[in-house]
This record gives C-alpha cells, sequence and structure tokens, in this order.
C-alpha cells in the first residue's frame, strides 16, 4: 500500500491529473465507496484533501465512518467535469490517522469544524486510473464521447511477483482496459 506521496513521486503527472479532477470545484469533491457489514457498497460524497503529505478525509459520524473502521476498503471516484467525461479513480485502504498534531495540522489548514464530531482518515493508494476524453474522439458521435486515453498505476508492492516485473504504469486507448498483465 503506497502513501498518496509515494504515488505522487512515482507518477508526479499521472497524480497532478487526478488532484485536478478531484479539486476542480475549489476544496476536493468526490465520491467516496466503502464496504457495508453486509458486503455490498455505499456510495457517499465526500470532500477529498490531498496534499503532499498524503491523500485524506475528514469523515463525520456516519454509515460510511462506521464501514471505513470495520473495513478499510475504499474507493474514490472524482465528480464529473462539466465540460467532459474526464474521470479519475483510486482505490486502496483507509486508515485512521492517529497523531494529534497532524490530525491538529491538517483540521486547521483546511478549516475541520472543531464543533462537529469528524475522525480524519488517511487513503493509501493501491491502483490510480485517469481517464481522458478528447472532444469528439476516436469512435465518438458527440463532444467529450469519444474513446478514454487511460492511465493506470498499480502500486507495485501490491502487485504479485510474477507481474511485480511489468510496468507499473499503462496508458491504453479505447473502451477496454486490463489492469494487470495476463500471466
Amino acid at each position: 500500500m503506497a502513501s498518496w506521496s509515494e504515488f505522487a513521486a512515482d507518477e508526479p503527472r499521472l497524480a497532478d491529473g487526478i488532484r485536478v479532477l478531484m479539486q476542480q470545484y475549489g476544496p476536493g469533491f468526490g465520491y467516496l465507496a466503502t464496504v457495508r457489514a453486509d458486503g455490498g457498497p455505499r456510495v457517499h460524497p465526500v470532500s477529498p484533501v490531498i496534499t503532499d503529505e498524503g491523500l485524506f478525509c475528514f469523515v463525520v459520524d456516519s454509515p460510511k465512518r462506521r464501514d471505513l473502521e470495520r473495513d478499510g476498503r475504499y474507493a474514490l471516484h472524482s465528480f464529473p467535469p462539466e465540460e467532459s467525461d474526464d474521470e479519475a479513480y483510486v482505490a486502496g485502504h483507509a486508515r485512521p490517522v492517529t497523531d494529534p498534531a497532524r490530525v491538529a495540522r491538517l483540521a486547521r489548514s483546511h478549516r475541520a469544524a472543531p464543533q462537529v464530531d469528524w475522525r480524519l482518515f488517511e487513503f493509501t493508494v493501491d491502483v490510480a486510473m485517469l481517464a481522458r476524453r478528447e472532444p469528439g474522439g476516436v469512435g465518438g458521435a458527440g463532444e467529450g464521447h469519444g474513446r478514454p486515453a487511460v492511465q493506470v498505476w498499480l502500486d507495485p508492492r501490491a502487485t504479485a511477483p510474477d507481474v511485480a516485473a511489468e510496468p507499473a504504469t499503462r496508458s491504453v486507448s479505447g473502451d477496454s482496459l486490463a489492469a494487470r498483465p495476463a500471466a
């Protein structure tokens, strides 16, 4: 599991593209998918915080917070831009930030309301994906509906040993995406 900082150091252009889509409306805005107690998915809008230090989210007392406390697996997807169908996606594991100084620093710098019952989570990155669609691109009849140019990053430490020798970042064009090479 890579931290956001490790991922960004490994793939700075991909990380910047994801950051731009997640923060396109000012503060972060995206959809957080968590795993419910019965194993089903739960999706909620959130305001992710991306800093040089990491990828974080202040999560109020809610079903999604209980999901993250019980089973830290998550997926985070950008809110769609008005002018395109571009999208960003990251997935990994969330863990509560327990260092009081770090919590206080991030809460202060991102104006987390002190009177609200929130908990700060840091999200690791196992998979990161950025899809860009050019206006009127290949196979598209209208603007923004062409086949996407997709970049995928897989945490090299999270891949199987026989896959570890493969490049961790892929760029593909088209509708299908094979994130891991065939064995």
